[in-house]
């Protein structure tokens, strides 16, 4: 199967991901909160580095309960700002 390539959209929103995901994390090692979210380690570190831009929702649902955060929360800080409209 081959992959479409990610637009420079995309590939922004992983790594916004990524960085929220680092930032609510904290001092926990990234063992702890893959097991916590029933993922490996490697994915994890995949979606913290913005390598894998746009993990499964379950993934990423699973982390955001691990992490404590709500789904609401993720959107809204990984989403694109968007422009009022003039």
């Amino acid at each position: 199967m081959v992959r479409t390539p990610l637009t420079p959209e995309e590939r922004e929103r992983g790594e916004r991901l990524g960085r929220l995901v680092r930032e609510a994390r904290g001092g926990r090692s990234m063992a702890e909160v893959a097991a916590n979210a029933g993922i490996s380690a490697e994915t994890l570190r995949k979606i913290e580095t913005g390598r894998a831009p746009t993990p499964a929702f379950f993934t990423v649902a699973a982390l955001a309960a691990a992490l404590g955060l709500s789904m609401d929360e993720l959107v809204g800080r990984c989403a694109p700002a968007v422009e009022a409209a003039a």
